[in-house]
């Protein structure tokens, strides 16, 4: 039978879980390679290592190969919808405000701010890069922010370091939190509780991030002058970043984090300025960047521009956030979700939402118990839904017409076609993981280092990002080992697979993916190693240092911070 009912088995090698994890880790393996040593394309690399996860589920673990093929199909549905379609939508608003201009008048407005090159790195890189990962996330924040620090005078490397700096701790809650809503899917672990957790490793890096930033620009002289608002803005960041994850909505964390850190950044220099302005213009190792489409009328407008073309720069992300919050906390429109397969209860927005048994699919563990092999159709209520209706309500303001949104609409599949592809091929792979048993397996073999696996978590976080160069890629291939492992261990699972999370966000600045987007932003082509060597080492420290914050969260001393 090409479809049958499916028992997971943990050790089909010589029944032995060593051998047999010698084997399941071969999809990851081949990726690895794939993507981080013969620089493959990704979509190509995933669709190869897919195929591998394949072969190993039917030729080491017995699993039907219709059965394989199935849950490959799960994964890829998943991610499509709702991971995808959130990318999808974000990036659409964005397009919008450049195809209009807005996007260049957002930039003006925070030239304005500040002179001083180490402020601008905190203002742009930092908080306006936050929250281009909070709508976006997939290497655009980098990109973007590049852009606008080499147009503010700064030199093509300085301007790459800088940007793959800051792109640390937003990522967990990057493109609407789709990594923390990628990490449920795979874990089965509540959103709330994961995002709440996530949301007391990073906001503690964030305090240091910006301080790291004017110490890139400036050395220790930068600190010495220009450490106050590097503290404002990390310390207020890292607050709300916690209060929203915690308490407010997981969606919203970084967009509502990014706003305040900025406002408190801009506030702060309207009674403060640096004893010295710092400055560096000219460029080195690297030629000017493609230009805004509006960069040529720059020069016909005013020296500033008018409050009310700032505010509708800024219409975009106000309306995002009245939108997701209306329906994540006014009862009346949030609802109630349907409880479980064939529910048709559910109020609100989620009065459309249902939950289907996956067609075919039939799965049970080594005890017996079935796995999980439900798909969630939240039409109204998913990320993706809410930033679509945000975008169609900001057409309204800005008084877009519905063909240019089209267009742009176009444009941005265009733009994704390749991102959705190795999206959905990636989820596949790890869902033919988890459904045949290899990531289990894997999962009991980690989990011989006992509590030592705490320190060790988060480095599996950091390595998945480093390769794949997105945390969503890393969440999906690892979450579910993750708490394998912390069952095994004796550890919160919870607290495991958030790790994996917060881990990871250390390495995305030197993924190959972010090191290319970042070298092509500022002309540096081909120069991928000089960057890679200006920031691997802050990569390095911020990741023993999460990974000793995680081991102190898993014992007494701060134990009272798991959720």
């Amino acid at each position: 039978m090409l479809l049958a009912d499916y028992q997971q088995g943990y050790s089909p090698i010589a029944d032995s879980v060593g051998w047999s994890s010698l084997v399941a880790i071969l999809p990851l393996l081949v990726l690895f390679v794939l993507l981080g040593v013969l620089r493959m394309r990704a979509w190509l690399a995933s669709l190869i290592a897919t195929a591998v996860a394949v072969v190993t589920a039917v030729a080491a673990y017995s699993m039907p190969i219709g059965d394989a093929l199935n849950s490959g199909a799960l994964g890829a549905a998943n991610g499509f919808f709702p991971i995808m379609w959130i990318v999808i939508n974000a990036i659409w608003v964005y397009n919008l405000t450049v195809a209009t201009g807005h996007f260049d008048v957002l930039r003006r407005s925070f030239a304005s701010v500040s002179d001083d090159q180490r402020v601008q790195a905190i203002i742009i890189a930092f908080c306006f890069g936050a929250l281009m990962e909070a709508l976006a996330g997939f290497g655009t924040p980098v990109a973007i922010s590049s852009v606008m620090l080499i147009a503010l005078g700064f030199k093509p490397l300085k301007a790459a370091t800088v940007s793959l700096v800051a792109n640390t701790a937003p990522v967990a809650f990057g493109a609407i939190a789709v990594p923390i809503t990628t990490l449920a899917g795979v874990t089965n672990l509540p959103v709330d509780h994961l995002g709440a957790m996530v949301g007391r490793q990073t906001p503690v890096l964030s305090a240091f991030v910006p301080l790291v930033l004017v110490l890139i620009v400036d050395r220790r002289k930068g600190l010495r002058q220009a450490w106050l608002p590097a503290v404002v803005a990390g310390v207020v960041f890292g607050v709300f970043q916690y209060l929203s994850s915690n308490f407010w909505s997981v969606q919203l964390a970084d967009i509502i984090a990014s706003l305040v850190a900025a406002l408190a950044v801009v506030l702060l220099t309207r009674v403060w300025q640096p004893k010295e302005t710092y400055q560096e213009a000219g460029r080195e190792n690297g030629a000017a960047p493609e230009a805004s489409p509006h960069a040529a009328d720059d020069a016909a407008r005013p020296a500033r521009d008018t409050p009310f073309e700032v505010f509708r720069a800024y219409v975009p992300y106000l309306v995002i956030i009245v939108v997701f919050v209306l329906a994540t906390r006014v009862p009346a429109i949030q609802g109630k979700p349907p409880s479980g397969v064939g529910d048709a209860s559910g109020t609100g927005i989620e009065s459309v939402t249902r939950i289907v048994n996956w067609p075919g699919l039939h799965i049970t563990n080594a005890a017996g118990d079935a796995v999980g092999t439900t798909f969630k159709l939240n039409y109204l209520s998913t990320a993706g839904s809410l930033l679509l209706i945000s975008g169609l309500v900001t057409l309204l303001i800005l008084g877009v017409g519905p063909g240019r949104a089209l267009k742009a609409y176009g444009r941005t599949l265009n733009q994704l076609k390749f991102a959705i592809v190795t999206v959905m091929l990636v989820l596949g792979l790890g869902f033919i993981m988890n459904e045949s048993g290899q990531t289990t397996t894997l999962g009991v073999w980690v989990a011989g280092a006992g509590g030592l696996f705490a320190f060790l978590s988060p480095i599996l976080g950091w390595f998945g990002v480093a390769v794949t160069g997105s945390d969503t890629s890393s969440n999906s291939l690892f979450g579910a080992l993750q708490i394998t492992a912390a069952h095994q261990a004796g550890l919160s699972p919870t607290l495991m697979a958030a790790a994996n999370s917060s881990g990871g966000v250390l390495g995305k600045m030197i993924s190959p993916q972010n090191l290319a987007i970042a070298a092509s932003a500022v002309g540096m082509q081909g120069k991928e190693g000089i960057i890679f060597r200006r920031v691997i080492g802050w990569s390095l420290v911020f990741l023993l240092f999460m990974c000793v914050l995680v081991y102190l969260q898993s014992t007494p001393v701060l134990g009272w911070m798991v959720v």
